[in-house]
């Protein structure tokens, strides 16, 4: 176990979700927090399983370089990396790594747990390691994910999904809906809240005081002039003008197949995408081990991975911490932001 540092509190606090302990995140969590550069740059708390995050390390031979406390010890974090242990659940008996009861249910209470410290601001961004739904429903947790659980505990109705690889930004206006659900809810509104939600993401987080916002149709060709579709016309455009009224930069709809080209790609800030695939599949051509999702609309700053839980490769020391490296500088860098814009002087006439 590492030794204690001194104390620096002025460097953001980020939380750590470890994910479910039968997949890959408590490997990639050791193997990016293996960065000493990155551990200079802020503190973290992680919220899982002490000996679990140890057998991680042990196999991917890093020394440990975090000390443990119980998981009800309260944010105090001095400097360097914090386990929050949660020694108090069922062990996790199950040696193959598939979906799990058990697994599921400590997936969620880490969730649970570091949600509640975030919305009460007691942490500065969290970072999600990554779970598996039908764990979670095994464990009779009825979310569809962490994008739905934190919009419920946030209490907020207007959150998005942005994928970031590298200079593309992606937001989704439909997460996780079977595609031929989403005809039952595809509206002006889904398409308009991404839309307003990453200008503001834009200008306030990524310091692009205009940004241009491209939008992609739903149909083959944005709908080939009605001919393939009449979604764009009926509901896209007019979300579109709405965005246009409240001054927001925006164009579209663009055929799907063509948006995501080089020449295209360099006239967009950003991209707002119909529906999952459809964005998910560019963003991890493009950086499948470095992607980053970000939570729009909560408030607050979440980061997280852009892969899974891995099952096939967990506890082979196989899985790539890149994305989860990049979720946290991610993290560490949105955050130092907000913490100096938020320190900065109000001046008075």
């Amino acid at each position: 176990m590492a030794h204690m540092p001194p104390n620096t509190n002025d460097r953001p606090l980020i939380g750590i979700t470890m994910g479910d302990p039968l997949g890959v995140g408590p490997e990639v969590i050791a193997k990016a927090l293996a960065d000493p550069d990155l551990r200079t740059r802020a503190r973290f708390i992680i919220y899982g399983l002490y000996d679990v995050l140890e057998l991680a390390a042990d196999q991917a031979e890093i020394n440990s370089y975090w000390w443990r406390v119980p998981y009800d010890h309260g944010p105090r974090v001095a400097s360097g990396v914090v386990v929050a242990d949660f020694d108090n659940l069922p062990p996790i008996r199950n040696s193959r790594a598939e979906p799990d009861a058990n697994a599921g249910h400590a997936s969620f209470v880490f969730v649970e747990e570091a949600v509640r410290r975030l919305r009460d601001g007691e942490l500065d961004a969290l970072v999600t390691g990554p779970i598996c739904k039908q764990s979670w429903h095994l464990a009779k947790h009825r979310f569809q994910g962490h994008t739905d659980l934190l919009a419920r505990r946030f209490d907020m109705q207007r959150v998005n999904m942005l994928f970031v690889a590298d200079q593309l930004r992606v937001a989704l206006a439909s997460d996780h809906v079977p595609l031929f659900e989403l005809r039952n809810r595809f509206t002006i509104g889904l398409v308009h809240q991404p839309i307003d939600l990453l200008d503001r993401a834009l200008r306030e987080w990524f310091g692009i005081p205009r940004p241009h916002i491209g939008v992609l149709g739903i149909n083959p060709h944005a709908g080939e002039n009605g001919l393939l579709g009449d979604e764009e016309h009926r509901i896209i455009e007019p979300a579109l003008a709405m965005a246009r009224n409240a001054q927001i930069r925006v164009s579209g709809p663009l055929p799907p197949d063509t948006a995501f080209t080089p020449g295209m790609l360099d006239t967009f800030d950003g991209i707002v995408a119909m529906y999952h695939d459809q964005g998910l599949i560019p963003v991890k051509m493009r950086s499948f081990a470095s992607a980053v999702q970000v939570s729009l609309g909560l408030g607050a700053l979440r980061t997280s991975p852009d892969h899974g839980t891995a099952f096939d490769i967990a506890g082979r020391n196989q899985a790539d911490p890149g994305s989860m490296h990049a979720a946290l500088r991610m993290a560490i860098d949105l955050a130092t932001t907000r913490r100096r814009t938020a320190s900065v002087p109000v001046s008075t006439p």
